[in-house]
């Protein structure tokens, strides 16, 4: 049986937030709140649609943080829609785990990262890199972007310009503005900003032995 609040939740939000509609709409384990998905971004709404809490719920008694389990798979699949050849990929295709790193051309702690990529790939980790110039639009690190994007060789563009030297100046068809957009959707504040397999989002550089060691941790404890 169809719950009604579900319908009057719906109408209430279109009502007061301006037209935006909900991914969806479920009932969350507390009675009477409600959980609210808009995009990968999960809110909590009371039954009359009026209280709307931005927060994260967590099990006391398992320790679970309810709220990050249920977005992590929305990331995780939002993250899949992309699809590789819109993805620039560091890895021979038989590491044992695969994270998506969302990177910006000038951000220091980016080109650590990326100086290391042999690491991360000897640890048996794949790397496929996603755009995120935090300068925004038409930036100069947004314009890098695209020029790596449109090289002929796009690891060697992205590999000089994290370099910090001069590449040829592009433009074409790139899915930059996308990434961008993807990455404020998934919750990126700023950069690298590290998506594990499992749809967890992880802030700022990880060295290559250590995030092997949170990779394998997380995938054991998925068992």
């Amino acid at each position: 049986m169809a719950d009604p609040a579900i319908e009057k939740i719906r109408a209430e939000l279109s009502r007061r937030l301006d037209g935006i509609t909900p991914d969806s709409i479920e009932a969350s384990p507390v009675p009477g709140l409600y959980e609210v998905l808009i995009g990968a971004r999960l809110y909590y709404v009371s039954g009359d649609g009026r209280y709307f809490i931005q927060g994260q719920m967590t099990d006391i008694e398992t320790g679970e943080n309810l709220t990050e389990a249920k977005v992590a798979k929305v990331r995780r699949k939002l993250l899949d829609e992309v699809g590789e050849e819109n993805m620039i990929v560091y890895g021979k295709g038989d590491e044992k785990h695969t994270i998506d790193i969302f990177t910006d051309i000038d951000c220091g702690y980016c080109r650590k990262l990326h100086a290391q990529m042999d690491e991360y790939n000897a640890e048996g980790i794949r790397v496929r890199y996603l755009f995120y110039p935090r300068a925004g639009v038409n930036s100069d690190s947004w314009r890098k972007a695209v020029s790596v994007w449109c090289a002929d060789d796009r690891k060697k563009a992205m590999d000089a310009a994290k370099q910090g030297k001069s590449i040829e100046q592009k433009n074409c068809s790139n899915p930059v503005a996308d990434q961008f957009a993807l990455g404020r959707t998934v919750g990126v504040t700023g950069t690298p900003a590290l998506v594990l397999e499992s749809g967890e989002l992880v802030p700022g550089y990880v060295p290559p032995a250590r995030l092997r060691q949170l990779l394998d941790s997380k995938k054991t404890g998925n068992k």
